[in-house]
């Protein structure tokens, strides 16, 4: 080993979900929505004068925060916007979690939230899911230097009941609570409705799933304006331009047609309450999804075998090879005709096998 190979900080990163290329494809892996963004993306970028490229970026983001804002009925010093929601937690980890005591979060959740607690050196300890992949709420009454879960949980799928997210908060009132709502637009109650109760609660949320933007990276999250004022203290302190104005322009113009967004949300909840239809009568069992994935097992065929049988068929799940999950694929929600191409060819394979 070289002399300088010992200061290196070494981490098992962040697998993400493959991307694959091709035309003829079916991706339902990385719980991207099937449809597009607003029109109104597609016409400011037609229109945006590139001649402003050659300048920075608003580094307080005003547009998109004032645009946020609104929406949600908060005030602007409530509003912080990122690189993506995985910047934004990646940045309240490193703004919030600075105690000698272990961070709580589940043992089954998103896996980035230990790659960034080994990165900061954040002591953290893991709460067991119950037999139904439910968060057990009374796992977060002991002590603790901050908390973080999803909700709806990742890669289950698995809602919290708003009252139990309020309990979870309530038992933790000195320390900052994150909850992290990738995937809350497609069914739940935000816990936003908690803002007002508690001060140490930070709400994040992204447009990569439910507005259909992951391609622009945009996240954010809501809380006391205390809150925002500290992760802005950190954003300065590294790097000013978090976002660029791509980004700045074309999220408004998502947020601001709700019509749009509120279709699109709706053809892909009734999608995936049909697949929930077709996956139970293919033999498949799951938790009850309120995400845009299903999170599936088969009664009789393996699930890494399921997966590299799609997978030769150019249709992409995800498969995680862990413990607990090792027998579910996590299908993300397609359109109608995606979909059925995924059913025709599970049946084919099933009774074929």
């Amino acid at each position: 080993m070289k002399a300088w190979e010992s200061n290196i900080r070494r981490v098992v990163p962040y697998v993400p979900g493959d991307q694959p290329k091709g035309d003829k494809l079916i991706k339902l892996n990385t719980n991207e929505n099937p449809y597009p963004p607003a029109p109104g993306v597609q016409k400011a970028l037609k229109e945006m004068d590139y001649d402003r490229l050659r300048k920075y970026p608003d580094p307080a983001c005003t547009v998109l925060v004032e645009e946020l804002a609104g929406y949600y009925h908060v005030n602007p010093d409530q509003v912080f916007v990122g690189v993506g929601s995985d910047d934004v937690l990646a940045m309240a980890f490193l703004t919030f979690f600075n105690s000698e005591k272990p961070v709580l979060f589940p043992d089954i959740t998103y896996s980035f939230y230990d790659v960034w607690a080994d990165l900061f050196q954040i002591p953290y300890e893991t709460a067991a899911l119950d037999l139904e992949f439910n968060i057990v709420k009374e796992d977060y009454y002991k002590e603790n230097g901050g908390v973080v879960f999803p909700n709806p949980n990742a890669p289950t799928g698995v809602l919290m009941q708003l009252d139990d997210v309020r309990d979870i908060i309530s038992h933790n009132q000195d320390v900052i609570v994150i909850v992290d709502e990738a995937y809350i637009d497609f069914g739940g109650q935000s816990a936003l409705q908690l803002l007002d109760e508690f001060d140490n609660l930070l709400v994040v949320q992204t447009f990569s799933k439910s507005r259909s933007m992951a391609g622009m990276r945009i996240g954010y999250a809501i809380g006391h304006p205390d809150l925002i004022k500290a992760l802005n203290d950190v954003k300065y302190s590294y790097n000013s331009y978090t976002m660029n104005m791509t980004s700045l322009i074309l999220g408004v113009e998502a947020v601001k047609d709700d019509d749009y967004f509120q279709k699109t949300l709706k053809k892909v909840m009734d999608t995936r309450e049909r697949a929930k239809v077709r996956l139970k009568e293919l033999g498949f069992s799951f938790p009850d999804s309120y995400s845009n994935f299903v999170f599936a097992s088969h009664q009789t065929c393996p699930a890494e075998e399921l997966f590299e049988a799609l997978k030769k068929e150019q249709i992409y799940v995800r498969y995680f090879n862990k413990p607990r999950l090792n027998n579910y694929l996590r299908i993300s929600i397609g359109t109608d005709e995606e979909m059925e191409c995924l059913y025709k060819f599970l049946e084919n394979y099933l009774k074929n096998r």
